[in-house]
């Protein structure tokens, strides 16, 4: 029996769910807290900051999470959960690699290691309340994972030793061999001399002279599951005997409709088969059932989660279908396909109101995938927005909060600072995602990331066409969207080609309808990348059948950043050139026009914002009624966001002179401030809003550039300005 077909129906029906937004019970994000804000008043504010590991203490209102960069632990007091505050920081004279809490003691696994060869570490209790270290012992190695029984009687720590994946690429075996190290707790203190260290060598079909064990967790029965990541196996052992209960490998998973190129385009055509599943965090269930995150760090990566019993039965196996909700969600990291993927690394799993919920962390794609466990095939709840690089996540069901750790911090590049998000779960349909993608006609997801402009269907009300910019240099599309569905639903996707094939050399910024079924569409050009500055009419079916190049009197003063909108007014093409060219005033831009009927160039000039610092650019124009409405930006995120915001300029104060000569600067009104709007979904403010239209009906739509989830968190906000 040929299954795909079977496949691709179980897709098309989880992308229908998924388009819903009617649960009864979801979670939503509502506050947001950089680790920046812990590091101390009038010390350095570019120190890089993380938060990889995170806590909580026994009562909920303290957040305790690692932090390898500042070699300690931060606190976050969120007894506000919607306004979590600073909470302080200690020093631990290491790299903290996890932490864990129960009651008011936190537990750190600390990380001293001279080299690969010389690995050392301890471990060290903290009291919460007074931030200071009760006890600390030595471990004998270099420690990853560290959990707590969940009767504070033992603690567990996965003593990895790590490779040196720059020694003869990686491979292992490297010595000195990880271990399990299994310790007493007594009163808020270590029991140091209770310390056993459990002998993993053996055990795996891989390497089984260097056991690399990675995460570890604790049942109610005091049974320990580990991963040994590396080495693809699972061990579950007896905390208080220390005896190995059963082991066996993680297997191999055969994937289907996947992309499996790094090629700057999003084709979910190609299949791997005997992928090694290599899990990174595990999670128990109940007391026979775990679920482990198939991560992936030597030669496997299988990109989904699976769930085994004790035994070593496999009980469930998702395959490709979570990376298919990363894909519908705009959130696929293509830089991965042909590694990884979306890379689910961290797992938390924890009971809300009778019901079992499974998080599972994609730390490239940066989302959490919220799954509701019925004992047999996990049921999809949602996608969460996380933040840069989600690692760990701990719930707090007493108060139905979520906390998701992301340990990326831009910083050195400018960008945005490592954040901790928070998340309560009600009975609300979600705020995220704001715009999803359906399946194509071969039943496979729609991928989809930074869309860089929008356009209305002149006839159809909430019917808009969306561009995807140079990220996907291989794939320039035009995405049909659906804007009267909540989410709204990118139903289509066209390629654009040049004589049949897909057209190389675009930076797609900007898109209008032409009235007649096709587009005109306006390429930012790099002419040190051989990329045009150049306007392309489309047909229906999306082949160039006409280029203007932008004449020489424009080009002569030609800087990188180019035409980053277009729209049509009658019969003449007008686009907006993001920033200054060399003959620009400060802070002015032009708004370059073309007569379709005479081929005539001509320009006006646009006044700009003065930014506080950065930047600040157009980023796209919309012809409606009497005006044309023009997205402002800085090119500043988070805290430093100051400029996004839409501006209108009379149509009638559009009167274009031939280039060359003294350009008219024409006056604008502020229509909206974007930066509310960005911050709804309680995240950072990001840094590309991109795309405005307005519909027949008068009704204004603004979109997001995501960047392709590199480097950025993935997020891309679709929202409705209401009537205009």
């Amino acid at each position: 029996m040929n299954s795909r077909p079977l496949r691709r129906s179980l897709l098309a029906l989880a992308i229908a769910v998924a388009a819903s937004s009617s649960q009864a019970a979801s979670f939503d994000r509502i506050a947001s807290f950089s680790t920046a804000d812990n590091l101390p008043a009038g010390g350095d504010i570019t120190q890089e900051t993380s938060a990889e590991i995170i806590t909580a203490s026994g009562d909920g209102n303290t957040l305790i999470y690692s932090d390898s960069p500042r070699g300690g632990v931060g606190f976050i007091d969120i007894r506000d959960s919607y306004n979590p505050q600073a909470g302080g920081f200690i020093d631990l004279n290491g790299e903290p690699t996890s932490v864990a809490a129960i009651d008011g003691t936190a537990v750190a696994a600390i990380n001293t290691s001279e080299s690969y060869t010389l690995p050392s570490g301890y471990l060290a209790t903290i009291d919460i309340a007074s931030r200071k270290v009760a006890s600390r012992c030595d471990l004998g190695g270099q420690p990853d994972s560290v959990a707590i029984s969940k009767d504070g009687r033992f603690v567990a720590v996965a003593i990895e030793n790590e490779r040196d994946e720059e020694l003869n690429d990686g491979a292992l075996p490297q010595a000195p061999a990880g271990f399990l190290s299994i310790l007493e707790l007594s009163g808020g203190e270590l029991q140091c001399d209770t310390q056993r260290r459990i002998d993993l060598t053996g055990l795996a079909e891989i390497a089984p002279e260097d056991p690399e064990p990675e995460f570890v967790a604790f049942n109610d029965r005091n049974e320990i599951a580990l991963t040994m990541q590396e080495n693809n196996h699972l061990v579950i052992l007896d905390a208080a005997t220390g005896a190995i209960i059963n082991h066996f490998s993680a297997g191999t998973v055969d994937l289907t409709d996947i992309d499996t190129e790094k090629d700057g385009a999003l084709i979910f055509d190609g299949h791997l088969e005997g992928v090694l599943r290599e899990p990174d965090a595990v999670k128990w269930l109940d007391d026979d059932r775990f679920v482990i995150a198939n991560e992936g760090d030597y030669k496997g990566g299988a990109r989904g989660f699976t769930i085994f019993n004790k035994a070593g039965e496999v009980l469930f196996e998702s395959g490709a279908s979570f990376e298919h909700q990363v894909v519908m969600a705009g959130h696929y990291p293509d830089k991965r396909s042909g590694k990884k993927g979306a890379e689910p690394e961290g797992l938390e799993v924890a009971r809300f109101n009778g019901e079992t919920y499974i998080f599972l962390l994609s730390e490239r794609g940066s989302v959490i995938g919220v799954y509701r466990d019925t004992g047999k095939a996990p049921q999809f709840v949602q996608i969460l927005p996380s933040g840069i690089a989600p690692e760990s996540a701990i719930a707090i069901p007493s108060r139905n909060l979520l906390v998701s750790a992301n340990e990326k911090d831009l910083i050195a590049d400018g960008g945005v600072r490592a954040h901790v998000n928070l998340y309560r779960l009600g009975d609300e349909a979600p705020l995220y995602p704001q715009i999803v993608s359906t399946s194509d006609s071969n039943g496979l997801p729609i991928g989809w990331g930074a869309l860089s402009g929008l356009t209305a269907d002149p006839a159809k009300p909430a019917l808009l066409y969306a561009i995807n910019d140079s990220f996907y240099k291989a794939q320039p599309r035009i995405f049909t969207i659906d804007a009267a569905s909540r989410p709204a639903r990118i139903i289509n996707a066209m390629t654009v080609t040049r004589d049949g094939k897909p057209a190389l050399g675009l930076d797609l910024e900007g898109i209008a309808a032409d009235g007649k079924g096709g587009f005109w569409l306006a390429s930012e050009g790099r002419t040190d990348k051989d990329v045009a500055h150049a306007i392309y009419h489309v047909r229906a079916d999306g082949e160039i059948d006409r280029t203007l190049a932008f004449p020489s009197e424009l080009l002569s003063n030609e800087t990188r950043f180019g035409a980053e909108g277009i729209t049509l007014i009658g019969n003449r093409l007008w686009i907006a050139i993001q920033r200054e060219w060399n003959d620009d005033p400060k802070h002015s831009v032009k708004l370059v026009s073309y007569d379709l009927d005479r081929d005539q160039w001509g320009a006006v000039r646009y006044p700009l914002e003065t930014p506080e610092q950065g930047w600040v650019g157009i980023s796209e124009i919309s012809a409606f009624g009497d005006s044309v409405y023009i997205i402002e930006r800085d090119n500043q995120i988070g805290e430093s966001a100051r400029i996004k915001r839409l501006y209108k300029v009379a149509k009638s104060e559009l009167k274009p002179v031939p280039l060359g000569e003294k350009l008219p600067m024409v006056h604008k009104q502020q229509v909206r401030d974007f930066i509310p709007d960005l911050k709804a979904d309680n995240g950072y403010v990001v840094d590309k809003i991109e795309g405005f239209t307005i519909d027949k009906r008068g009704i204004g739509y603004a979109v997001t550039d995501n960047d392709g989830v590199d480097d950025s968190s993935g997020e891309t906000y679709f929202f409705s300005t209401g009537k205009m």
